[in-house]
């Protein structure tokens, strides 16, 4: 590894938010940051998430869901929950490990009752571009 700061972005299920804020962060920063997500409920990448992240230019060609268990073991610098249920629920870090809690809307959930796809791709791309922005601000 190297002595770049290592980063943990943590959601419920590394499907949507945590998979935008790692591709982010690593286009934007990933000279200055070593960068993982991971899920506390693991499922699959969104497929909605992978279309606005690839609109913006940063693919998650590649990305997959996983839980922490599958990370290498690596001492985190900063662990940042991005919904509740992942800071409620985050494992143990040492001590050393500053958690940090950013929430950002759930895209999931908002466009379960669009009327058309575009209209459900609507929620994915404020988020994603509120990830954007928090990533372009990051000094950690």
């Amino acid at each position: 590894m190297s002595d770049r700061k290592r980063i943990l972005y943590l959601c419920t299920g590394n499907s949507c938010r945590s998979q935008m804020a790692e591709a982010w962060t690593r286009a934007i920063h990933g000279d200055r940051y070593e960068v993982f997500s991971a899920g506390v409920e693991p499922k699959t990448v969104d497929p909605r998430a992978a279309r606005v992240m690839e609109e913006a230019g940063v693919p998650l060609t590649g990305h997959r869901s996983k839980s922490i268990d599958e990370l290498p073991q690596v001492d985190f610098h900063f662990v940042i929950t991005l919904c509740s249920h992942a800071q409620e629920t985050c494992p143990y870090f040492p001590a050393s490990t500053q958690r940090l809690h950013v929430p950002f809307d759930d895209p999931p959930r908002l466009a379960q009752d669009a009327a058309s796809e575009e209209e459900a791709l609507q929620p994915y791309r404020r988020v994603r571009e509120e990830i954007r922005k928090f990533v372009e601000e990051l000094n950690l």
